[in-house]
């Protein structure tokens, strides 16, 4: 294999004994939450998955290098660098060839993972179809990638910025399962219910990983979806969020943002809108998610 790829030493202990592993992004280091904030989420989400029994693998590129799992002084170099890529199907490539430091996104991380012989990722949100994306034709790559790269996905569902009905439409189009976990609604990032229901549904991590190995065995591509709503109590309901998520799209617009520069504008300005509430309801969405990706990660690997 070609690929320039590193692995930590304690992912390499892990795959040597067969011990169940859980990728993890690192846009929401880079890109997603302020610093120090960003580093103890880092820290806290990656001891969360230790504590549940599995291994994390934070994924990065750092000077050409796809990294699997970073050591602490990676992770902390990683957490106060600026110039830092937002990678994703794209440019993934490029940042290899040139040598450059980049974090990556739910696409880019799934690329990572297959590579590494990982199968389950938790995330915070995924990317989807930007609100008004029948005139921007804004459209994540992370959706394209669930449909083709072999990963189970755990989220608390799409970000609650995007058009998440459109989403959902995409996410069918190209055969991906979208599995709410332990409810019948979609769940919307901060909020547990979307308004829509969810296509299907799991009660436990044994039946998300019988259908992982189900679909390898019908050697269908593609991952699965699974929207894991965020904790009750620390939940912002729609009726909160949804009027705030309006006026930082118009913020947006008004300012020019575009292209990749939209999301992390649009989470910075919900941070600032509702006093920080936003990124509490952030760090404990991705804390559970990565419960349930360990739990899920155990059952494959048992």
């Amino acid at each position: 294999m070609n690929v320039p790829i590193q692995f930590s030493q304690e992912v390499s202990l892990a795959k040597m004994d067969g011990a169940p592993l859980v990728a993890l992004e690192s846009t929401i280091i880079t890109h997603g939450m302020p610093f120090p904030q960003n580093l103890e989420t880092a820290r806290l989400v990656e001891n969360t998955i230790r504590e549940a029994g599995a291994v994390p693998a934070t994924m990065a590129v750092l000077d050409g290098v796809i990294h699997v799992g970073l050591n602490p002084d990676e992770l902390d170099a990683l957490a106060e660098a600026t110039d830092v890529m937002k990678l994703s199907r794209a440019d993934l490539a490029f940042a290899l060839a040139t040598g450059r430091t980049g974090a990556t996104t739910v696409a880019a991380t799934m690329i990572c993972a297959q590579q590494a012989g990982i199968e389950v990722f938790a995330t915070g949100g995924i990317g989807g179809v930007h609100r008004n994306a029948e005139r921007s034709f804004d459209i994540s790559a992370d959706l394209m990638e669930l449909a083709q790269t072999r990963v189970t996905v755990v989220c608390a569902g799409a970000k609650a910025i995007l058009d998440i009905p459109k989403t959902l439409e995409v996410l069918e189009t190209n055969g991906v399962p979208v599995i709410a976990f332990g409810q019948d609604a979609l769940p919307a990032f901060w909020s547990r219910d979307s308004g829509l229901a969810a296509p299907l549904r799991a009660d436990s991590a044994a039946e998300i990983a019988a259908a992982h190995v189900s679909r390898r065995d019908l050697g269908l591509p593609g991952g699965q979806l699974v929207a894991n709503p965020i904790p009750e109590d620390a939940e912002i309901p729609r009726s909160t969020i949804d009027p705030v998520i309006a006026r930082a799209i118009a913020d947006a617009t008004e300012a020019g943002v575009e292209a990749k520069a939209v999301t992390p504008f649009l989470l910075d300005r919900i941070f600032h809108l509702t006093d920080g509430a936003s990124l509490t309801a952030n760090i404990a969405l991705v804390c559970n998610n990565a419960r349930l990706a360990a739990a899920i990660a155990v059952e494959l690997q048992g």
